[in-house]
C-alpha cells in the first residue's frame, strides 16, 4: 500500500491513477485511493497499458514486463528518449526484450 502520496496525482499524469489503470488492465487487484493506491496482487499477465505519456509510467511498465506471462504494449512512449535517451539499451542489457513499434 502507498498512502501520502497525493502529490503523485499532479506530476506529467495522474501518476497513481495511471498505476492503477495499468496494473487493473495487466491483472492485478488494485484500488486506487484519494492519497495513494493499495496493490492486493494477483498474476501479472501481459496487456495494453497506457503511459499518458508519461516517462516513469512507461519506464515502470516496460520492467515489470519482466514478470508478465506475456507481452506488454505501452503506447505514448516517446517521451522517455528524453528524460532517458538510453532506457531502452539499458534495459535490453539486463535483460528486458523491448521491441520499439511505429506510430500507428
Amino acid at each position: 500500500m502507498v498512502t501520502n502520496a497525493a502529490e503523485l496525482r499532479v506530476k506529467e499524469s495522474d501518476r497513481l491513477a495511471a498505476m492503477a489503470e495499468g496494473l487493473s488492465a495487466l491483472g492485478v487487484r488494485c484500488d486506487l485511493l484519494p492519497d495513494g493506491i493499495r496493490i492486493q496482487g494477483g498474476a501479472l499477465r501481459g496487456g495494453r497499458v497506457a503511459s499518458h505519456g508519461d516517462h516513469r509510467i512507461a519506464m515502470a511498465f516496460a520492467m515489470a514486463s519482466v514478470r508478465a506471462s506475456d507481452p506488454i504494449v505501452i503506447t505514448d512512449v516517446a517521451n522517455v528518449t528524453t528524460s532517458f535517451p538510453g532506457f531502452a539499451d539499458a534495459a535490453r542489457r539486463v535483460g528486458l526484450s523491448l521491441t520499439e513499434l511505429g506510430t500507428p
